[in-house]
């Protein structure tokens, strides 16, 4: 679900704002005449990303309760306080706040258009449990600052940055049911990677790679997520990931999409097989005719429709 809010009424402005975070007390700092929101987000089931500015200093109070909040400023300045822990972030950092830990926001700069993530605690908390095959349900700390300069934190700053930039184009995509349970999966996936150590460990285990190779040629049309495939081998996603890059040669995703074709194309050259494009893209797993049509042709140099005719 998407939506978009432009008001320059504190009322309406804190309504709208409310409905798709969190309660919380809004104050004006400055020029109160100059308030201008633009709220844009989108709805992931228990993702939410928006993108909004006030347009004047505003201060923010909210006990975010039952979710996480990570806020980045594109531009601007938003000063924090969280306890004893006051945070100051600009262009390239974030600010977290902690589900149900009272947090205020002591200057959001009338420049400032911040990039917001809300998490659902407990989905991001069972997100948790599986990436990294641990019981982290009661011990998930999240740091009060996430520096974006990193490379898994650019990562997953890149992906929010993508989705946030769709809120203004047609939500057909961000609206499909097989789309948007992945996005926050990879989002959610990307998240808990940035905000973790480097995990330690004994090495690679090859029957980990082999027991999710397995899985997938056995169910390849299953609504596949990395967290999932992680979970059934008993690894974090870290190691999931490297361990296909070593004992496959290429990422778990693209190990998936090399099954689903090969599934495809045995179909679609079947001469007794009398089904459409649309229907072998539904059974292993495509999320519509057109991304199996450009998977196709980049591998086998022709549509699956024209191999069909042929």
């Amino acid at each position: 679900m998407r939506s978009t809010t432009s008001t320059s009424d504190w009322e309406t402005a804190h309504r709208a704002v409310e409905e798709v975070y969190f309660p919380h007390e809004l104050t004006a700092l400055s020029s109160p005449d100059q308030l201008n929101l633009n709220l844009q987000t989108v709805e992931l089931g228990p993702v939410t990303i928006g993108k909004l500015n006030w347009g004047t200093d505003v201060s923010i109070s909210c006990d975010y309760p039952g979710a996480y909040e990570i806020n980045i400023p594109m531009r601007g300045v938003l000063d924090s306080r969280a306890g004893s822990v006051q945070t100051t972030s600009e262009e390239g950092k974030a600010t977290v706040f902690t589900a149900d830990r009272p947090s205020t926001i002591t200057r959001w700069s009338a420049d400032c258009v911040v990039v917001g993530v809300k998490f659902d605690a407990e989905y991001l908390e069972r997100e948790a449990d599986r990436v990294r095959a641990s019981a982290l349900r009661s011990q998930l700390r999240l740091p009060d600052q996430l520096d974006l300069a990193g490379p898994d934190q650019q990562a997953w700053f890149g992906l929010v940055r993508a989705l946030s930039a769709q809120v203004r184009e047609p939500a057909d995509l961000l609206s499909n049911p097989l789309v948007g349970p992945q996005l926050a999966s990879a989002i959610s996936s990307a998240f808990l990677l940035a905000v973790s150590p480097e995990e330690s460990g004994t090495g690679l285990r090859p029957r980990m790679v082999k027991r999710v190779l397995d899985a997938l040629h056995d169910d390849p049309g299953r609504d596949w997520r990395l967290a999932d495939m992680a979970e059934l081998g008993g690894s974090s996603l870290r190691r999931l990931q490297e361990g296909f890059a070593e004992h496959v040669g290429v990422s778990p995703t693209q190990t998936l999409r090399d099954i689903r074709l090969d599934r495809a194309h045995h179909d679609l050259s079947e001469p007794d097989n009398t089904d459409t494009v649309a229907e072998v893209a539904a059974r292993w797993g495509f999320s519509s005719p057109s991304r199996l049509a450009a998977a196709y042709k980049k591998r086998y140099g022709i549509p699956p429709s024209e191999h069909r005719r042929r």
